[in-house]
């Protein structure tokens, strides 16, 4: 049997690009503001296949579990064995979805990263050049403007493409 591997991860929407229409002035919000938007995301690296899903609040197990049985869906391939990438977010190794990811063990599996290693997870340069596309230099003066850029980029990935399949290769 081949292996198939993918890589995922979660991060925050880089949020200090927003501004305040009380001061007119740039600040950064801070992570505790409870309209924080965070992103999980995942690419499927054979060919560069994007799956992303916008959760409004905190991640949790149960938030990444729906994710994670969305990925394993459109990343299934008959007679390969599907390997996600991941670090060690605590809600990526629940006990919620524990038994679930053993009875996809033979077709579908996390495959976790040392501890503080972000660095080694290819999706790490998706979110490096999303952010460089959609968010450097530009001014933002309420979140769901950070929102809306990110998720455009991120619509125009949702096809193979193989930007994002060089862009993560493991090499």
């Amino acid at each position: 049997m081949g292996l198939g591997r993918s890589a995922l991860s979660a991060a925050r929407i880089a949020l200090p690009y927003v501004g305040s229409a009380r001061d007119q002035g740039s600040h950064c919000v801070s992570s505790s503001d409870a309209e924080e938007r965070r992103l999980l995301a995942a690419v499927r690296l054979r060919d560069g296949k994007f799956l992303f899903r916008r959760e409004i609040g905190r991640f949790n197990g149960e938030t990444f579990w729906e994710f994670l049985k969305g990925f394993r869906e459109v990343s299934a391939v008959p007679g390969r064995r599907v390997l996600a990438i991941s670090d060690n977010a605590q809600y990526h190794r629940s006990q919620l979805h524990l038994e679930w990811r053993h009875q996809q063990a033979p077709r579908f599996g996390l495959d976790f990263l040392p501890p503080y290693s972000p660095d080694l997870n290819p999706i790490e340069r998706v979110w490096k050049l999303t952010r460089r596309l959609c968010l450097h230099n530009r001014y933002f003066g309420l979140l769901d403007g950070v929102v809306a850029a990110v998720e455009d980029q991120f619509a125009e990935w949702i096809k193979p493409n193989d930007a994002l399949r060089l862009l993560c290769a493991i090499t």
